[in-house]
Order: C-alpha cells, then structure tokens, then sequence
C-alpha cells in the first residue's frame, strides 16, 4: 500500500514508502530524531518535539539493488554525510504528520537520485524541403522589408 496524500487519525505510520517499482524503504533502516520546532505555535511549540530529522545510511543499505545505491551515492554526494542522508520536516504542528511528510520526501528523494539516466536524444535531419522552403520564406521576407525602404519614392 502506498501513501495516499491524506491525513489519517491512528496512530501507527502508513509505510511502507515506495522508491519504485517493489523496493521500498526498510522501516528498520530508519533513523529518526525529533526536537522543538522552530517558529510560532504558542504554547504549544514549547512543548513538543513536532520537528522531525529522519536520516537514512545510503552507502551500507541493504534495501536498493547495486546499481541504484552507486547512482544515489554519486547524485546526491554534496547532500551526504558520510554516506548517509538527512530530511528535515517542520511544516505541520503535529510529529506525527511531519513523520509523514520526512518519509515521503525522503522516499521521493531516492525515486528521483536513482532513476535511470535519460536516453542521449538521437540528432534528426531536417528535410531538404523543408529547409528550402524557409531559405523561400526569408527571402520573400527581405523583399518586403526592402520594398518598404524611402528611396524610389519621389
């Protein structure tokens, strides 16, 4: 099952947190830290922990498959710690939703730095017809353009 984009009301997470295809981050590997959020919130930002830090160990992970992890390794070498990587969340007063909102960037993060590279674009030629027929619009063009100029009229 994957995350929804709703809020739910119970308590236990809603993993696991797809990267692609049936991998999938390990709730084991997980390494989470909470602490006061930042900002306004009243009384209440004094007394609970709402921020999250979850943090992944990217380079000995047993979860992504050989080639996936030296890609991730090597695209997201100037976000890396050694070899572990870091998501911060603080938007939502509740730890719980911000808990969510962590997993599923840090989730997205790893989609995006494993991802295959794109396909080298193939250079086309263009037709001979089509190329004349704009050298015959320019010219045309220019025609105009020089027949609007002052000279011959008198």
């Amino acid at each position: 099952m994957t995350w929804t984009g709703q809020p739910r009301d119970h308590g236990g997470m809603s993993g696991p947190y797809v990267i692609r295809g049936s991998v999938s981050l390990p709730e084991a590997e997980l390494m989470w830290r909470f602490s006061r959020s930042s900002g306004p919130g009243g009384q209440h930002v004094n007394t609970s922990d709402s921020q999250v830090e979850l943090r992944f160990d990217l380079a000995n992970t047993e979860a992504l498959p050989e080639v996936w992890k030296r890609r991730a390794l090597e695209r997201l070498a100037s976000r890396l710690v050694d070899g572990v990587v870091s998501v911060r969340a603080s938007e939502h007063r509740s730890q719980w939703r911000n808990r969510e909102t962590a997993a599923v960037r840090l989730a997205a993060l790893l989609a995006e730095a494993t991802a295959p590279p794109p396909k080298p674009r193939r250079p086309t030629r263009i037709p001979r017809g089509i190329n004349e027929r704009r050298l015959r619009e320019k010219k045309q063009q220019s025609d105009t353009k020089r027949g609007r100029s002052g000279r011959d009229w008198g």
